[in-house]
């Protein structure tokens, strides 16, 4: 299956591709970024995934080096020809190349990429058991942005280092007011009553794509929708709790600091919210049979 690189619009062979040591999101993490995965071959949600990336570039001041619609058509472009039955693909733009040195009028010229990968699901442990979550609180690049999508991972990259120390899978972020933000790749839902809840956007949360269309199911399927705020010790609370993301959809937690959510187990409204979106995206089979 294909792996591909575009570089500034040019295909590149994976182990050819080059960017330069001077590139700024290289130096210093400045560069905005989207994942997007396909389902039937074809990138999902793939206009807003642009149009975030376009929003998250306007928050750090990085310009589009082309028009939004040539990001789409390349990415879509890199995607048919790696020829994967089912593809991730990133997108990044770096505020470019410069002398060394913090001020970001040193570069110019943002450089654009599209990398491409055949698509690997998580094993079916996950949905089947669950995941053990640890709640870690730091600071994130992403706060002094307007929660853009940077390329600066690193204080998440830190806190699952420490969750998975310490036993667990994953990390969920809280904030310095102590309340959880999101997990480190992937927002979070609970499960309280029959209502779902998930952070507001305004605690700077990012507006994740799969969360929109989960929120959208759970109205559909009638269960109450509410943003609310919460610290680790409420959310250990939930009846139920899961992650929404694009490449692993909705992943159920059943562990939390140590304590068992709900019974401990996946919880029957996050295995419908799952089948529901799996029925959206035009796939019958679920990932946890």
């Amino acid at each position: 299956m294909g792996r591909l690189v575009l570089i500034d619009g040019v295909v590149c062979a994976p182990e050819e591709a080059r960017v330069s040591v001077y590139d700024r999101g290289f130096l210093y993490g400045d560069s905005v970024f989207e994942t997007i995965r396909t389902y039937g071959g074809k990138p999902f949600a793939l206009d807003e995934h642009i149009h975030r990336l376009e929003r998250s570039a306007g928050e750090v001041g990085i310009a589009l080096p082309v028009p939004a619609d040539q990001i789409a058509e390349e990415t879509l472009r890199a995607v048919t020809e790696a020829g994967n039955p089912e593809s991730y693909a990133r997108l990044m733009l770096t505020r470019g190349s410069g002398k060394l040195g913090l001020d970001p009028s040193h570069a110019d010229q943002p450089l654009r990429i599209v990398i491409v990968e055949p698509l690997k699901m998580p094993p079916k442990e996950i949905y089947q058991r669950g995941i053990r979550a640890r709640s870690i609180q730091t600071v994130r690049a992403a706060d002094a942005a307007n929660s853009a999508k940077l390329g600066n991972y690193l204080a998440s990259v830190l806190a699952l280092r420490e969750a998975q120390a310490g036993g667990a899978d994953e990390a969920l972020v809280v904030n310095r007011d102590g309340l959880v933000i999101e997990g480190t790749t992937a927002n979070v839902m609970s499960v309280r009553a029959g209502r779902v809840v998930t952070p507001p956007l305004t605690a700077g949360v990012l507006a994740g794509i799969t969360r929109a269309r989960v929120l959208d199911i759970a109205r559909e399927l009638g269960f109450e929708v509410d943003e609310e705020a919460f610290t680790p010790t409420e959310l250990a609370r939930s009846d139920e709790l899961f992650l929404t993301s694009s490449i692993r959809e909705i992943v159920p937690v059943v562990m939390l600091d140590g304590m068992p959510i709900g019974n401990g187990e996946p919880g029957a409204v996050t295995r419908a919210l799952h089948a529901a979106f799996r029925r959206r995206v035009g796939l019958a089979e679920l990932p946890w049979i």
